[in-house]
């Protein structure tokens, strides 16, 4: 696929392999920022892209096949994009399922489609990854080529979940419909310490998480965070146990190969915070954490032991916990959860554009997301109205 419009030729290329990429040319698109640091997230750097595919955790037989896009001008490349061919909407966590059951019942196909996203990953990020100076050209071309490789393939529909704000707005002058949907997320204000984060809660939600916090740290074991060297090949023996238990109890099977923990035991042990819970000098319970510039993102938890209030400790507070003192300026704790509300963590916009082939089914998707995107911004208020913060920090906040 070629560009001829004037300026420099633009040429989409796709992928099947991460390897067919040197990482520099990857990363000098995805993670820019990397160069002075950390990047903004791990999730589409190359070497968390290349685990899920060279684990076999996506790839044959997954319903997750790699396309990846790739955009070349004159011979450097300016743009790519983690795009996957899709036969089914598990592991994406922004729900078409009724899209699917309404084209399917009149027809049409909606499986194959094409998805750019980070498989098994809500998490907010950039979708439509550009070198530093090409950020309008990249995307467009992106965009363009994503939308004719669906064409090209009689392929029902073409979605970029979990993009940034910026890129749904731009998306969406580019002709794709936009989708705003929520997760809870907890806001670092400056706080010194936990303490002083609970200062802004009302009483009753502060005894509250004090209560909760004592019930777990009494479970009568250990509790503690590991990142980079501190984490030994004993502790992912541990966590894949409880990842497989939670991944039999909400998705029937683990999304993520063994293999997978192995190579980020190689490769992402600097991205990973590791909460590790032990009795009696064996692991119990686990949460899984990654690390990116400005913010901390929850992933998994999983248990073989049940202890009340110690998965609200591992996921939640020592989350707030590790960003507090690392600086970061949230934390995202993952898809779903009014529970957490409760517990500091506020109702967020997650954003996604989608292009449907279908005209009419295109309108009929295009209504749908004006109606949701009025009642998640309406229960974004009214979650937020019920949240733990003291009414005066809360009118601070607004």
């Amino acid at each position: 696929m070629t560009d001829q419009s004037p300026g420099p030729t633009l040429t989409a290329s796709v992928l099947t392999s991460l390897s067919q990429i040197a990482p520099g040319d990857w990363d000098a698109c995805a993670c820019p920022e990397a160069a002075r640091g950390r990047p903004n997230d791990p999730f589409t750097t190359h070497r968390f892209l290349s685990a899920l595919e060279d684990s076999g955790s996506v790839g044959r037989g997954t319903g997750w096949e790699p396309r990846y896009l790739v955009v070349d001008a004159e011979g450097e490349t300016i743009a790519v994009a983690p795009l996957y061919g899709k036969t089914h909407s598990q592991g994406e966590y922004i729900f078409d399922h009724n899209w699917a059951h309404a084209l399917e019942n009149a027809g049409g196909n909606y499986y194959p489609k094409l998805q750019i996203a980070v498989p098994f990953t809500p998490a907010t990020g950039r979708r439509f990854l550009t070198k530093t100076g090409h950020e309008t050209t990249g995307m467009s071309a992106l965009i363009q080529g994503a939308v004719q490789l669906a064409v090209e393939n009689e392929l029902s529909s073409l979605h970029a979940t979990f993009c940034t704000e910026a890129e749904a707005i731009a998306g969406e002058h580019m002709g794709l419909l936009r989708r705003v949907t929520q997760q809870f997320h907890w806001y670092n204000r400056g706080y010194a310490d936990f303490d002083a984060f609970l200062a802004d809660l009302s009483s009753r939600k502060r005894k509250t998480i004090r209560k909760e916090r004592r019930t777990a740290q009494g479970f009568g074991g250990q509790i503690e965070t590991l990142t980079g060297k501190a984490i030994r090949p004993g502790h992912w023996d541990a966590f894949w146990r409880f990842y497989q238990d939670t991944g039999a109890r909400k998705w029937g099977a683990p999304y993520l190969t063994r293999a997978f923990f192995e190579i980020a035991h190689e490769t992402l042990r600097d991205d990973i915070a590791l909460v590790m819970c032990t009795r009696d000098g064996q692991p119990v319970a686990g949460a899984l954490n990654f690390i990116g510039r400005d913010a901390l993102y929850g992933r998994y938890w999983g248990c073989v032991e049940d202890h009340p209030c110690l998965h609200f400790e591992a996921c939640y507070y020592r989350a707030i916990d590790f960003a507090i003192a690392q600086g970061l300026a949230r934390v995202e704790a993952g898809a779903q959860g009014d529970h957490k509300l409760a517990r500091g963590y506020l109702p967020a916009q997650t954003h996604s554009l989608h292009w449907i082939a279908n005209p009419g089914f295109s309108e009929a998707v295009e209504r749908f997301l004006k109606a949701e995107r009025a009642a998640v911004d309406e229960d974004i208020e009214i979650l937020t109205g019920y949240g733990p913060f003291r009414k005066t920090t809360q009118e601070e906040r607004e």
